[in-house]
C-alpha cells in the first residue's frame, strides 16, 4: 500500500487514519500484536520491561520490542511553583496506567525522565545534595547535552523538563496514556515523537519497509524485505543490549550516591533524533561495504545476511579498531563503540553477578520514524511537510559521561589514542549517512520516585 501525495500531506491513509497519521499502518501492517509470554513483573526500575520476547534469527537470539512508540517532551505547566502537590497529581496518573496495564508490551511500558531544567529551577537545593556523581568522570552524573564532532553544526541541545517514553504492542494503550497524561494539566508539552519497531523475523515483510514504501520515503524499495530497521540490519541481538540492571547507577560501581539511596535503581537516558539518508546507504554503499560500516571491515558476512553475531567473543579491542583502519581507511560503527561499551574485563556487581568481558552495557530503546523531526512540536520548523527516515535514538546508560564516551568512540575518539577522521566523512561511514537533528540527557528515577524527584525534600 502507499500513499498519495495528497494522503501524506493530510496524515491520512486511504481514509481510515485519524490524529496519529501514517502510524495507525502500524496494525495493519503487523497483522497484530507479537505472540508474547504472560508477564506482570513491576520492576523498581522504569526502563525495564517485562515479557519481551526472544526470537531466532539465523541461529542468534534477538529481542522483540513493542510495535508501538512515542514520546512526550514537556515542561512543567508555568505556575506550578508548588512541587510537592504536582508530585502526588502525577504519581496518582501514574498509578492508575500501572493498574490498568501489566508493565509489558501486551499492556504498557512508562519511562518517566526527568531534564536538568526542571532540577536547576524547580529542585535546586535537593539536587545538588542527591544527584549521583560519575566516579569516574569525577562530575554529576547528569549534565547538558553537547554536540559531538560528526554531529551538523545546527543540532539543536534542548532544554525540556521531562521526557516521557510509551512503548507499547497496542496503539490504543498509547492513546489512552498519552490523553491522561495530557488532561492532569501538569505539563506544557513541547513535543511529540512517534515510531514503530518490527522486523520479519517469522518472514514476512517487516514494518520499516512496509512503512517507508507506505510514505514514499526515497530509498525505501532498497530496503531489504525483512529488515528490522531502515538501514537494513538487526540491531537487537539479544548479546548485543546491556542484560538486565547493568545499565542502573549502582550496578558496575561507576556512581557515588554521596550517602543517599534516592536514586538506586535508576539510570541516565539520552534521547536524539537522527535522520537517515537511505537513498545514499543503499546505493553509495553495497553490501560488504555496509557490512564494514555497521560492524567491522574485513568482517565476512553472507550476502544478503540481516542479523550478524555480536556476542562477547565478537567484540573488537581498541588495538582490533586501530589495525583494521590501517589496513582499510575506515572504522567500523560497531567496533570502534565497543572498546567503550562492552566490558574490558570480567565485573562482580553489587549484587554479586558476574558479568564476563565483553558484556554490553547500554540498554537500547531506539525505534524508527517517519517523524521531520516530530510528530508535533511547539516549534513550527521542528515539523515538517512530508514523512522522513529517522530514528529517535533512546539509551540507558549508568552515567552520562558513559554515553558520552560511547558516542566519541564513533568519531574515532578511543580510550588511548583517537583516529583522525573527517567528521562526517566516509570513512566513518555511518556519519555520512545520519545526521542528528536534536539531542537531550535526562535521569530516570527508580519507579519509587518517577514522579517530581525530589520534591518532598
Amino acid at each position: 500500500m502507499k500513499l498519495t501525495r495528497r494522503q501524506v500531506l493530510a496524515g491520512a491513509a486511504a481514509g481510515a487514519v485519524s490524529a496519529t497519521g501514517i502510524y495507525e499502518l502500524v496494525d495493519r501492517f503487523a497483522g497484530g500484536s507479537p505472540k508474547r509470554a504472560r508477564a506482570a513483573t513491576q520492576f523498581p526500575e522504569q526502563h525495564l520491561l517485562d515479557g519481551i520476547r526472544v526470537v531466532d534469527s539465523g541461529g542468534i537470539e534477538v529481542l522483540v520490542p513493542p510495535l508501538h512508540h512515542e514520546i512526550l517532551t514537556a515542561r512543567v505547566t508555568p505556575g506550578r511553583s508548588d512541587v510537592r502537590a504536582a508530585q502526588g497529581e502525577l504519581e496518582q496518573v501514574l498509578a492508575t496506567l500501572d493498574a490498568d496495564y501489566a508493565p509489558s508490551p501486551e499492556g504498557l511500558g512508562v519511562t518517566v525522565a526527568w531534564g536538568l531544567p526542571y532540577f536547576r529551577r524547580l529542585a535546586p537545593d535537593a539536587s545538588r545534595r542527591h544527584l549521583p556523581h560519575d566516579r569516574r568522570a569525577e562530575k554529576p552524573v547528569l549534565f547538558d547535552a553537547r554536540r559531538f564532532p560528526s554531529d551538523p553544526f545546527d543540532t539543536r541541545l534542548e532544554e525540556n523538563d521531562v521526557a516521557i517514553l510509551l512503548r507499547s504492542d497496542s496503539r490504543a494503550s498509547i492513546d489512552d496514556a498519552t490523553a491522561r497524561l495530557r488532561a492532569s494539566k501538569l505539563f506544557e508539552l513541547t513535543s511529540i515523537r512517534r515510531g514503530f519497531a518490527g522486523g520479519g523475523f517469522e518472514g514476512g515483510r517487516s514494518l520499516p519497509k512496509q512503512m517507508a514504501v507506505a510514505a514514499q520515503i526515497p530509498g525505501a524499495d532498497l530496503i531489504p524485505e525483512t529488515a528490522e530497521l531502515f538501514l537494513g540490519f538487526t540491531s537487537t541481538q539479544r548479546s548485543g543490549m546491556g542484560p538486565g540492571t547493568i545499565a542502573n547507577f549502582e550496578t558496575l560501581g561507576y556512581v557515588d550516591f554521596r550517602g543517599s539511596d534516592y536514586f538506586r535503581h535508576g539510570t541516565h537516558m539520552h534521547l536524539s533524533h537522527i535522520h537517515e539518508d537511505l537513498e545514499a546507504w543503499y546505493l553509495n554503499f553495497d553490501f560488504d561495504e555496509r557490512v564494514a560500516t555497521t560492524f567491522k571491515p574485513n568482517l565476512r558476512v553472507k550476502q544478503d545476511v540481516q542479523t550478524v553475531r555480536q556476542g562477547p567473543k565478537d567484540v573488537s579491542t581498541e588495538s582490533d579498531v586501530h589495525r583494521e583502519f590501517r589496513s582499510s581507511g575506515r572504522i567500523g560503527h560497531s567496533a570502534s563503540i565497543q572498546t567503550t561499551s562492552r566490558l574490558q574485563h570480567d565485573v562482580v556487581a553489587h549484587d554479586g553477578t558476574v558479568f564476563e568481558k565483553g558484556t554490553a552495557i547500554p540498554v537500547r530503546a531506539d525505534f524508527n520514524t517517519l517523524d521531520n523531526p516530530f510528530a508535533w512540536s511547539e516549534k513550527q520548523d521542528e515539523v515538517g511537510v512530508l514523512p522522513a527516515a529517522g530514528v529517535h535514538f533512546v539509551v540507558f546508560n549508568p552515567t552520562g559521561d558513559d554515553f558520552r564516551r560511547n558516542r566519541l568512540a564513533m568519531d574515532g575518539h578511543l580510550p588511548a589514542k583517537q583516529i583522525k577522521l573527517e567528521p562526517r566523512g566516509r570513512a566513518q561511514g555511518f556519519n555520512e549517512v545520519l545526521s542528528t537533528t536534536h539531542r537531550q540527557n535526562f535521569i530516570v528515577p527508580p519507579r519509587r520516585h518517577r514522579s517530581f524527584p525530589l520534591a518532598e525534600l
